[in-house]
């Protein structure tokens, strides 16, 4: 990675690729920079050191005591946690505790992510707007977000998206499968595109962050490193399992009809409405997935946590039907 240092310019100046996608990144802040770059280096994102074209996607980060003015003239709605949207066709502002992230989508698609006071080590906060300008770019380019963990079944190579809330499981069934041989995309969240007129997903993190009995902090860490489980980059999903816990020894699977899958995809990605310059397009890649992959409603149970016996349940129940 290579960091270009321009006195009376932003601290530092990076470029990054994902799917085909070049970012510039720049940082007005030595220590937001710093808080940046070891949080890109979770996730799939290629660092460029010499781009021969110009970047798509252009996002910076400050920190400033006062903000712009959120235009309050613009459609507005509630999102997860507190924060408030503000958008029409052209912009859009979101508002997070102390950061607002402004998106303008014009030639390229420039975003601004400003802290009202510089973020300390371990915030949750820069993550969660990081994540939401790089996301709200993307899906400028047709690479929408889902939250979603996402394994990959040996024997057909297809991907089953394990889609539901936080605390929902993912994460733990992602890593139950991920240590029975299956490779992996993410155990959190993905993104989607159409290619050759599929739905192909990739992960947009490399690590997983999975809840500990009696601890106050997830545990994150990378499978293939840690377990030698294989990471694939992209894979055509096959299957959907919309889980939930249901608090009981055994676990359950119910097949779901296209229409009823494509209902609760829309529910798992409020920005395919919110976010109204590109939800028609966002609309028809959930609709062209919940025809390409089977749907099922998955009852998790205590059952998954034994040893091998999540990959061997999922393999007879998605080809039951």
């Amino acid at each position: 990675m290579e960091v270009i240092q321009v006195f009376n310019r932003p601290a530092s100046q990076m470029f990054y690729s994902v799917a085909g996608r070049l970012l510039f990144i720049e940082c007005f802040d030595v220590e937001l920079r710093n808080l940046i770059v070891e949080l890109f280096a979770g996730w799939q994102l290629t660092p460029v050191s010499l781009p021969d074209s110009s970047p798509d996607i252009r996002i910076s980060f400050s920190c400033a005591q006062t903000h712009s003015r959120t235009p309050r003239n613009l459609n507005q709605f509630e999102v997860a946690e507190g924060g408030m949207c503000y958008t029409d066709d052209a912009e859009l502002y979101l508002e997070l505790g102390s950061a607002v992230v402004h998106l303008e989508h014009g030639s390229s698609v420039t975003v601004d992510v400003s802290f009202s006071e510089p973020p300390r080590l371990g915030d949750p906060l820069v993550g969660r707007a990081a994540s939401f300008a790089v996301c709200a770019a993307l899906r400028r380019y047709g690479l929408f977000d889902l939250h979603s963990a996402g394994i990959v079944e040996p024997e057909s190579g297809k991907a089953a998206l394990i889609v539901g809330p936080s605390g929902s499981g993912k994460s733990t069934l992602a890593l139950q499968c991920a240590t029975s041989g299956w490779s992996y995309l993410s155990d959190d969240e993905l993104l989607l595109g159409l290619v050759g007129g599929a739905v192909e997903a990739r992960g947009f993190r490399n690590f997983f962050a999975v809840s500990v009995a009696g601890a106050q902090f997830k545990h994150c860490f990378e499978p293939e490193v840690v377990l030698g489980s294989k990471q694939t980059a992209q894979a055509f999903p096959g299957w959907l399992l919309f889980i939930h816990l249901n608090g009981e020894s055994r676990s359950q699977m119910n097949k779901l009809t296209q229409a009823e899958s494509m209902m609760r995809l829309i529910r798992a990605c409020p920005w395919a409405t919110y976010d109204r310059s590109i939800a028609g397009a966002n609309l028809e890649l959930l609709s062209t997935l919940a025809h390409q992959a089977k749907g099922f409603d998955l009852l998790a149970g205590r059952d998954l946590l034994a040893p091998g016996f999540a990959a061997s349940f999922l393999r007879v129940a998605l080809h039951s039907f």
